[in-house]
């Protein structure tokens, strides 16, 4: 029965380590692009390019955070980006340049690419084997937490205070993610010479991950116009005073729907949620993509975060189960790398065709692109899974 415990003390200290950087990242999210308009004096085409540089720079260094996690000491790794990503948190207080802004977006993309891929990892290692499904959806509801605590609080302290204390927030965040990583017990594999050359592409990324990550790209690249352009679409048709209120809907449907999500995907598998969760995500896109009022506004949150909710752990853990234990950090780090590649498009090529039509258009062709995550989930996942399992019954 111990060995089947979930919540331990190092489940949690990770779980809110992951918290606290992504309360960070999406506060940052979502508040960045006013900061870029209002305070800089920045174009909507540099609102993408914000993210964007961030997103490239985390991506680069997620894949051979993979590599390292699986190859050097773990604690170490995790503690240094930490310390990094709190230092970074902290300069935002100095920046009044739209280039020294993405100076440090580029820094701090690279310390939020290893400390997210590392607590993301570690965690696997503290969720007993038969839980993998319930834990993986309990870690990534802390995600999700962050998801809509984090535009919330980023959304009222721009609105009834200043940058400067939003920035000295997030600096303490960051602070708090430190802290609770640097508590957690963490082991580091036993060290093992890599079958495969230095040039190849096995040292760095999951071959058997790469599939369900193609999808989890396309979920991403949609998703990136959500966090990143809700605040100023909202205040483009006359909702600004709510805007912080969809992301609560959004997160309270993620909620109410998480504790029976992990346990379906280890009970029924995976395609009992991916497939509603895609439709839901779809219909919920292109609905917010004709809001003009707060209630459609609002309803579209929740629909989207049920989807959302469903697909992100599922994707993620199929991404893990995927690789043999000994390659689960490079799993990990594989699925991360095309989600957040997707992200930071999304959020870039998204963004300049909002600057050249408008925030419905980009909503409405973001939607349809989420439909091709169900054709690549279909083709590259769930069609190969039912030819093994036909050759199985052959044999």
């Amino acid at each position: 029965m111990k060995q089947d415990t979930l919540w331990t003390r190092s489940f949690l200290t990770i779980s809110f380590s992951s918290f606290f950087i992504f309360m960070t990242f999406y506060i940052l999210a979502v508040t960045l692009p006013t900061f870029v308009l209002e305070e800089l004096q920045g174009s909507k085409d540099q609102i993408g390019l914000v993210m964007t540089v961030f997103i490239v720079a985390a991506v680069i260094f997620r894949v051979v955070t993979g590599k390292w996690l699986d190859e050097k000491n773990r604690k170490v790794l995790v503690t240094a980006s930490l310390v990094m990503f709190m230092v970074c948190s902290f300069l935002y207080l100095f920046i009044h340049q739209f280039y020294l802004l993405l100076a440090l977006r580029f820094v701090h993309g690279i310390a939020f690419g290893i400390s997210a891929t590392a607590t993301s990892a570690i965690v696997l290692d503290v969720i007993p084997e038969k839980r993998k499904g319930e834990g993986i959806g309990y870690f990534s509801l802390f995600m999700s937490l962050a998801m809509v605590v984090g535009p919330f609080l980023g959304l009222t302290l721009t609105t009834h205070t200043s940058y400067t204390v939003l920035f000295i927030v997030v600096s303490v965040l960051a602070l708090l993610a430190l802290l609770c990583g640097a508590v957690t017990a963490i082991s580091s594999p036993p060290k093992k010479p890599s079958p495969f050359h230095s040039w190849s592409i096995k040292r760095y990324l999951e071959p058997k991950a790469m599939p369900i990550s193609m999808a989890g790209f396309v979920l991403a690249f949609s998703y990136g116009a959500i966090s990143t352009f809700i605040s100023v679409y909202a205040k483009s048709i006359g909702l600004e005073t709510i805007a912080s209120y969809f992301f609560i809907v959004f997160a309270a449907m993620i909620l109410i729907s998480r504790p029976f999500t992990g346990r379906l995907f280890d009970r029924k598998g995976e395609h009992v949620l991916v497939y509603p969760g895609i439709v839901l995500f779809v219909i919920g896109m292109v609905w917010l993509s004709q809001a003009y009022s707060a209630p459609i506004f609002l309803l579209t949150g929740g629909i989207i975060g049920l989807g959302y909710g469903a697909i992100l752990p599922s994707f993620q853990t199929i991404a893990v189960q995927s690789a043999p234990p000994h390659r689960r950090g490079l799993a990990t780090g594989t699925y991360f790398v095309f989600f957040d590649s997707g992200y930071g498009l999304g959020s870039y090529f998204l963004g300049l065709l909002a600057a050249r039509t408008d925030y419905h258009t980009m909503y409405l062709w973001g939607g349809l692109l989420v439909f091709l995550s169900l054709i690549l989930y279909y083709a590259l996942h769930h069609r190969k899974q039912r030819s093994e399992a036909r050759k199985m019954v052959m044999e």
